[in-house]
C-alpha cells in the first residue's frame, strides 16, 4: 500500500472542454474524467503518520509561461479540480505546479523528479511509498526520476479499460 498517492491533472484527473484546447484557461473549460471521483472516493484520505493515505499534486502549468493563463488562474483551477474530485480543499504544501515554459528545462517541470520530491518531503515518506499516477511520458518518467511507483490514470480510474 502506498503512503503517498501523487496525482498529475490535465489528462488524469480532467479534460478541457474546449475543442481544440488542450487545458482549460478559465472556469467553466474543464471537467473531471470518468471514474475519478469514485475512485477517489474509496480511499481514506489523510496524513501517512495517522495512518492513513496522503494525496498530492504534480502538474505542469505551462500556460501560465506563455500567457494563457495567469498563475492565480491556474491555482484557483486546480484547486478546483481537487475540491471536486476529492470533495476537499487540499492541504497547503500539497499542491506542486511548474508555471514554467517547457524550453526553459527548469529543474521542477516534469519529467524532472523535484515536485514528486517536494511532495514525498512534505508528507515524510519514502519513494517506495510513494505512487504519482499520470497520463503521459514525462509523468512515467518523472516517477522514475523520482524513484516512485507510476500508474497510468486509465489504468488507475478505470481498472476495465480497453
Amino acid at each position: 500500500m502506498h503512503k503517498l498517492i501523487i496525482f498529475d491533472v490535465d489528462g488524469t484527473l480532467r479534460r478541457c472542454t474546449v475543442p481544440g484546447q488542450v487545458c482549460p484557461n478559465e472556469d467553466g473549460e474543464w471537467e473531471l474524467l470518468p471514474g475519478v471521483k469514485e475512485k477517489l472516493a474509496k480511499i481514506t484520505w489523510g496524513s501517512p503518520a495517522k495512518g492513513k493515505t496522503a494525496m498530492g499534486i504534480a502538474s505542469n502549468q505551462a500556460g501560465v509561461a506563455k500567457g494563457y493563463v495567469s498563475e492565480e488562474t491556474a491555482d484557483r483551477l486546480i484547486f478546483g479540480t481537487v475540491r471536486r474530485a476529492f470533495g476537499f480543499v487540499p492541504v497547503a504544501g500539497s499542491v506542486q505546479k511548474c508555471p514554467h515554459d517547457p524550453a526553459s528545462d527548469c529543474k521542477c517541470r516534469k519529467p524532472h523528479p523535484l515536485m514528486l520530491e517536494r511532495l514525498m518531503r512534505f508528507w515524510e515518506v519514502e519513494p517506495e511509498e510513494t505512487l504519482f499516477v499520470g497520463d503521459m511520458e514525462s509523468d512515467q518518467a518523472a516517477a522514475r526520476n523520482a524513484g516512485c511507483d507510476f500508474a497510468w490514470a486509465r489504468e488507475f480510474f478505470n481498472p476495465d479499460y480497453s
